[in-house]
C-alpha cells in the first residue's frame, strides 16, 4: 500500500490529481435528494473530484410522500423515524432503491464510474437493532422498530472497490446478519465508514446541511467560522457562541478525527468544490 501523503488544504483547481491515497467521504441529505437541480450540481462536482471517493445519501421526503400515498402511518420520537416493518418496507423500496440507483445513474453519465450499495450487499455494514431509553417517568424504553446502530464496517470490501477507481453511493441501509434489514442514521454511516478507512487513506470527511458552515449567528451566513480546533472549540462552548444544535455535530467531528479522519468540513453541498478547497464552509481539525 502507498505511504500516506499529508493532503494538508487543496489549492488547486478541479478536478484533483495526483492524490492516489487521498479518499473523500460526502454526505449529503434531504435539501439536496429532494432539488433536482441542487442535486445535478452536486453531482457535476463530486464527479469531478479526481480522487478516490464516497457519497452517503438520506431519504429526503420520498419515502414519507410514498408511506402517505400507501396509507402507511409515520411516527416520529425526537425528530427520529419509528421504522416498524411497513416503513421498512418502503424506505428500503426508496433509499437503496430508487435514490441510490438515480445517483449512480447520474454519475455514470457523468463518466464516473459508481457502485451503489447498500450496508447488506457485500456484509458492508453490520448493524443491530436500536433499542433506547428516553427521559421520562420510570425511564420507559423507547421501541424505535427497525433502526439500526452500527456495529462494524467491512474495510477490505470498501477499499477493494476504491482501489478499482470505483466510486462508491451509500444508502443508509443496514443489517444484522441474520436477514434482518435496518434503517441507520446516515450521518452515523458516514462518520464510522470515515473512521474505518482513515487507517487506509488519508479521509476528508464532508457533511453536508442547509447552512454555509457552522455560524456565530445561526440567522447570518455570513457569519461562518472559517477553522474549529480543539481549543478554539472549548473556547466557542464557554462563550455559548455556538448554538446547541451544532454541539451534536461537532462533537462527532471531533470523534471522528481523533479515531484518525484527517479533517470534517461543514457546510453546503452546492459548493462542494469551494468547501475542499478551504474557500467556504468550516473546516474542523484536531491541531
Amino acid at each position: 500500500m502507498a505511504e500516506k501523503k499529508n493532503s494538508g488544504v487543496i489549492n488547486t483547481s478541479f478536478p484533483l490529481k495526483g492524490m492516489g491515497n487521498t479518499l473523500y467521504i460526502v454526505k449529503i441529505g434531504g435539501n439536496i435528494i429532494d432539488d433536482e437541480q441542487k442535486l445535478e450540481h452536486f453531482l457535476k462536482q463530486f464527479a469531478a473530484i479526481g480522487t478516490k471517493k464516497i457519497l452517503v445519501h438520506g431519504g429526503g421526503k420520498l419515502a414519507t410522500k410514498l408511506a402517505e400515498q400507501m396509507k402507511v402511518p409515520q411516527r416520529m420520537i425526537e425528530g427520529r423515524r419509528i421504522t416498524d416493518a411497513e416503513t421498512l418496507k418502503i424506505v428500503t423500496m426508496v433509499y437503496a432503491g430508487y435514490i441510490n440507483k438515480n445517483i449512480v445513474a447520474q454519475l455514470q453519465a457523468l463518466e464516473c464510474n459508481a457502485i451503489g450499495i447498500s450496508g447488506a450487499d457485500g456484509n458492508a455494514i453490520l448493524a443491530h437493532k436500536r433499542t433506547s431509553k428516553n427521559n421520562s417517568p420510570g425511564n420507559v424504553a423507547i421501541d424505535y422498530g427497525f433502526a439500526g446502530d452500527i456495529d462494524n464496517i467491512n474495510i477490505p470490501l470498501f477499499q477493494s472497490l476504491l482501489e478499482q477507481s470505483i466510486s462508491l453511493v451509500i444508502a443508509p441501509i443496514t443489517h444484522d446478519k441474520k436477514g434482518q434489514l435496518l434503517n441507520t442514521n446516515a450521518d452515523t454511516i458516514a462518520q464510522e465508514i470515515a473512521k474505518g478507512l482513515s487507517g487506509c487513506f488519508d479521509v476528508t470527511l464532508i457533511y453536508s446541511f442547509e447552512k454555509e458552515g457552522v455560524l456565530l449567528d445561526a440567522n447570518d451566513d455570513n457569519s461562518v467560522i472559517r477553522e474549529i480546533d480543539p481549543g478554539s472549540y472549548k473556547d466557542l462552548k464557554q462563550k455559548q457562541l455556538v448554538f446547541a444544535g451544532m454541539i451534536p455535530k461537532l462533537d462527532n467531528a471531533f470523534s471522528a478525527l481523533q479515531s484518525g479522519v484527517k479533517k470534517v468540513i461543514i457546510g453546503k453541498a452546492e459548493n462542494l468544490h469551494d468547501l475542499i478547497k478551504g474557500t467556504s464552509g468550516t473546516t474542523i481539525v484536531n491541531e
